[in-house]
């Protein structure tokens, strides 16, 4: 559920704002000199949301506008054709997210819910408030681009641009142009979709130069920060398996788990993901150190059926499973540590016969899904996690980024890179939100001019194309809403 703070702190803010705005006008000594004001500064009040607009920038929009015509032609006649296209794939992609999100309510489990491509976000929910500034940021820059494409096509077009303005709606910020609508309703339906599309074309391409900057940003940073050479860990989970005296800690360099080399972000990802799919690593050791444990006679089946032989309530051995060619299945309690630390990794007996001192694999005896796992982070002594090996992916934050210098700190290069993530991911949801043939956003007038530019000589009637667009409207209309109200109910009830 959404935190009752949070709720608290909006609701609780928003009703002082609009309680002073009401007291304010009700004034009669200060309601003149308040609207004025308010008026002056292009500032309105209303229940849960701000607005502000302003002139100034109409200059900018007009330069902008004049720079290369026949470059500002093809821009936007590319914008143009994918807008259309774009608003035929938001439905596509919408009503494939809405039956993900229905399996997911069917099936009643989480699995899967990483794989959507679209997923409603709640700040303090599913949102850390730790990287709110980010997800706001964001969100402005995002909102800010999409409207400049909007004033730059209208002003090409010889639309009046009244206006530039931003607003505050519960907690989201975003921008808006006030464009003059008569002159809107004069141009050709061509015309109309250049200036419809332009947001939507300004957001994908915001996603093309932001995922291109985050590509390029290890080499942006090679003269300070260096990569390739292990994962760098930035937070670890305070109370989790991978903290502690023997876990991780912040500025270890995770350079393998198990047999798996980890030299950024990704392998450790992906190791953890084939140490989950794969059975359990075996380790080679001395049959020496096999010989008669204090746990023999006393191994035991759990409930799962796996089989556990240390019964001295030691949390530092573990039944390991051998085999000594004699005898199918043995079992000895070892301690973890010592038998693992500097062991090679095996499946067989036969990977250990490499020397001339006789060993054997043994492998940790462990219920289903969990793993022993070796994580390499030198100069410090190996971490062993005992546990899902999700729950260590969950409880480590890393960042492929080495600081080549001692003054260096590594949250630069993880603030940039958690900030184009958004970017990318905001800007993106932006386009597909506005492309959606759905009343109040962009995709209603970009349908409405499509239809207008592609249907005029085959349904000849005006009422038939408005009541057919009226139709397309209210089916992209109720897929939004359906997949938002849906969105919602998954990460708060829950």
């Amino acid at each position: 559920m959404i935190p009752i703070p949070v709720v608290v702190c909006v609701v609780g803010g928003w009703c002082v704002v609009y309680l002073t705005d009401t007291l304010l006008k009700s004034s009669s000594r200060v309601k003149i000199g308040y609207e004025s004001w308010l008026s002056s500064n292009g500032l309105a009040l209303s229940p849960f949301h701000i607005r502000w607009q302003t002139g100034l920038f109409n200059w900018l929009f007009a330069k902008c506008a004049r720079l290369n015509p026949h470059f500002l032609f093809l821009w936007f006649s590319t914008g143009m054709v994918f807008g259309v296209v774009f608003m035929f794939g938001s439905v596509v992609l919408l009503t494939r997210t809405l039956l993900q999100t229905l399996a997911q309510m069917i099936s009643e489990s989480p699995e899967g819910s990483n794989e959507q491509v679209l997923q409603v976000v709640v700040p303090g929910v599913n949102l850390p408030v730790s990287q709110l500034a980010y997800f706001f940021i964001a969100i402005l820059i995002s909102g800010v681009i999409h409207e400049f494409g909007h004033g730059v096509a209208a002003l090409r077009e010889q639309v009046r641009l009244n206006g530039f303005g931003m607003f505050v709606f519960v907690i989201y910020p975003g921008a808006f142009v006030d464009l003059f609508t008569t002159h809107l309703q004069l141009i050709s339906p061509i015309q109309q979709l250049r200036i419809f599309c332009a947001g939507v074309w300004h957001n994908f391409m915001l996603c093309v130069v932001a995922l291109s900057f985050l590509l390029l940003l290890p080499l942006i940073l090679f003269p300070l920060y260096t990569t390739g050479a292990g994962a760098l860990v930035t937070e670890v989970v305070e109370g989790s398996a991978a903290s502690g005296p023997r876990g991780l800690f912040v500025g270890d360099l995770v350079t393998q788990l198990e047999d798996c080399h980890v030299h950024g972000v990704e392998d450790w990802h992906s190791c953890i993901g084939k140490l989950s799919q794969s059975a359990q690593t075996g380790y080679c050791v001395h049959s020496s150190s096999l010989q008669l444990s204090p746990a023999t006679g006393r191994v035991y089946r759990r409930l799962d059926g796996t089989m556990e032989c240390c019964s001295n309530g030691s949390l530092t051995d573990v039944c390991f499973s051998y085999s000594n060619n004699l005898e199918s299945k043995l079992y000895a309690c070892l301690p973890a540590r010592k038998t693992m630390e500097s062991s090679r990794t095996c499946r067989l007996n036969a990977d250990c016969q490499t020397d001339f001192t006789p060993s054997l694999c043994v492998v940790p005896s462990l219920e289903n899904l969990t793993r022993l796992i070796r994580v390499r982070h030198p100069p410090q002594p190996h971490m062993l996690f005992l546990g899902y090996p999700p729950h260590l992916q969950m409880a480590v934050s890393l960042t492929n980024f080495i600081p080549r210098f001692g003054f260096l700190h590594f949250d630069l290069p993880v603030a940039i890179e958690r900030f184009f993530k958004y970017l990318v991911s905001l800007s993106g949801a932006l386009a597909v939100v506005n492309a959606v043939p759905c009343f109040a956003l962009d995709g209603q007038w970009i349908l409405s001019s499509f239809l207008e530019a592609t249907l005029s000589s085959l349904v000849i009637e005006k009422n038939n194309r408005e009541l057919l667009g009226f139709f397309i409207l209210l089916g992209g209309s109720t897929l939004l809403a359906a997949n938002v109200a849906l969105g919602l109910w998954m990460i708060t009830a829950r």
